[in-house]
């Protein structure tokens, strides 16, 4: 089988819905991912998702024979204060309902960072693991899919599957993004599946090279860049990212993980651009990844 590809728009920060749209089919893909618009990642407030244009998105969707695999948020559930719990639960319903009138399947959200204090570390699990309940029975209802992403402290498959075996919400799963528990926390590919198989409902792509990372004071851009994403996700870890196939992730190897696990879902390219801003432009990594991969299918 050939799977469905995507990408994120981490790609393309600068580009606007109708760019997506436009260039997304035209570079092979079968829908899109989407994190930011216009460098803008509160999806919330891009004024072409206000509620009365919702319908004409859907329509144009429907024209260009493309999809939304879904939305990525910020969403996470781990502050220590009850007011900002709440307010991430409403934030992460109005995502569900955004991503019900695009026809997009999950909504991504975060665990992050946890404390050091192994007391304090629970508690915070518990309190996760909760908030995606919570908002996993508001988007059961609407036929979408609450996915925690195997990002920050959670690349780590021991700690993401622990918080998973909390949750009781059929809607919750996890977003694998097959590159970063590999990357950062030594995992065997077979390992990681083995441990989350029962909760992977996407996978995200990337590569990358042995090479330290850039030094993210190069630039005042790259900075800026990496600041901005620490602010957003505090788990973010900067890696010498390469083109897909040719650095040292072992792509091949997941493809047969994943097709003899029965992975049924999306696989979504995720290049950096947005954090990485030294990183090759979407019109060079977004046509390149699509060939590459249907290689690795046909191998």
């Amino acid at each position: 089988m050939e799977y469905q590809l995507c990408f994120s728009t981490l790609a393309c920060p600068n580009w606007g819905w109708d760019e997506c749209l436009r260039r997304g089919p035209a570079f092979g893909y079968d829908g899109v991912e989407i994190r930011l618009l216009e460098n803008n990642t509160n999806l919330l407030a891009y004024p072409g998702f206000d509620l009365p244009q919702r319908a004409q998105r859907r329509r144009e969707l429907e024209l260009c024979g493309f999809r939304v695999a879904g939305l990525a948020s910020s969403v996470r559930f781990d502050s220590p204060e009850s007011q900002e719990v709440a307010r991430q639960l409403k934030t992460g319903e109005e995502y569900v309902d955004l991503a019900e009138s695009l026809g997009a399947e999950f909504v991504r959200v975060f665990g992050d960072v946890l404390p050091d204090a192994p007391s304090a570390r629970e508690a915070v699990l518990e309190q996760i693991a909760c908030g995606l309940d919570r908002l996993g029975e508001y988007a059961a209802q609407r036929g979408i899919r609450i996915l925690i992403e195997t990002h920050g402290d959670f690349a780590d498959t021991r700690l993401l599957a622990d918080l998973l075996a909390r949750t009781s919400s059929p809607a919750v799963g996890c977003v694998w993004d097959t590159h970063h528990p590999w990357k950062f926390f030594g995992e065997p590919i077979a390992e990681t599946w083995q441990r989350l198989a029962r909760w992977v409902k996407h996978t995200h792509w990337k590569d990358s090279a042995a090479a330290p990372p850039p030094a993210e004071s190069d630039s005042d851009e790259a900075q800026a860049a990496f600041e901005r994403a620490k602010a957003l996700m505090g788990g973010h870890r900067p890696a010498h990212y390469a083109l897909f196939g040719t650095g040292e992730f072992p792509a091949r190897e997941t493809l047969e993980t994943l097709r003899h696990g029965g992975y049924r879902g999306w696989c979504s390219l995720e290049w950096e651009k947005a954090w990485h801003p030294e990183l090759d432009g979407p019109e060079i990594a977004l046509p390149q990844f699509v060939p590459a991969f249907r290689r690795l299918e046909s191998a």
